[in-house]
């Protein structure tokens, strides 16, 4: 099935709960993109800060970039210019460097905090108590050029469905908690970004907003040596 064709049957399944579609773009050629680009699709998620630059230079300016992966604070000022959303803001360091670049362009950053839910020691992320000490912190409500959109979280890599949907539903449950506390009168404070390709119906049945797919869009990846 050609990337245009798998676009088609996910938004057929996703525009009708208005879940938001990330194609996660990682490794992927600037071809599959632009074929993905005239199916219709819009945002693209990337992890790698090098990469995802050099595809913003390359390709449509009308492109919604997201940075989906790990984020250190020296390459913060690389992608604050023109990234539209960043999921994985896992410290208020790193909060502080992007409020800090955002102000130097003039813009107010949208961000996730990346809570983490796995049982595996490889995931970043917060964890809930880290999360509520970070809202509340006289440092994070000083910041004036970032914009808290939501949570976003990664699941256990597992067969064991139960358990990413417990997982999922204690992160739904963080988010519901956390906006009645922090974000009531916000009314930008909506997303929760959960679900990838192997998991993203689970995630969408808990509560999921939006959801980063690669291989269901673009086939496995290619990992080059020294990406």
């Amino acid at each position: 099935m050609s990337i245009a064709a798998k676009l088609s049957s996910l938004k057929k399944e996703l525009d009708p709960i208005k879940v938001k579609l990330i194609a996660v773009s990682k490794t992927k050629p600037n071809s599959d993109i632009l074929e993905a680009y005239a199916a219709g699709q819009r945002i693209f998620g990337e992890n790698q800060v090098q990469e995802l630059v050099k595809k913003y230079e390359e390709l449509p300016k009308d492109i919604e970039w997201h940075l989906i992966g790990h984020l250190q604070t020296n390459k913060v000022k690389y992608i604050v210019p023109f990234v539209s959303l960043i999921h994985g803001v896992d410290s208020l360091k790193l909060l502080i460097e992007i409020n800090k670049q955002a102000l130097k362009n003039n813009r107010i950053i949208d961000c996730l905090l990346q809570i983490y839910i796995a049982d595996e020691e490889s995931k970043f992320g917060l964890d809930f108590a880290e999360a509520v000490e970070l809202l509340r912190s006289d440092e994070f409500n000083e910041l004036k050029n970032i914009r808290i959109r939501g949570l976003m979280g990664i699941a256990t890599n597992t067969e064991n469905t139960k358990k990413i949907a417990e997982e999922f539903y204690e992160l739904r449950t963080l988010f519901k908690g956390i906006k009645t506390s922090f974000f009531r009168h916000d009314d930008y404070f909506t997303e929760l970004s959960m679900g990838m390709s192997s998991d993203y119906k689970i995630a969408i049945e808990q509560g999921s907003t939006m959801v980063r797919l690669g291989s269901t869009i673009f086939g496995e990846r290619n990992y080059k040596k020294n990406n």
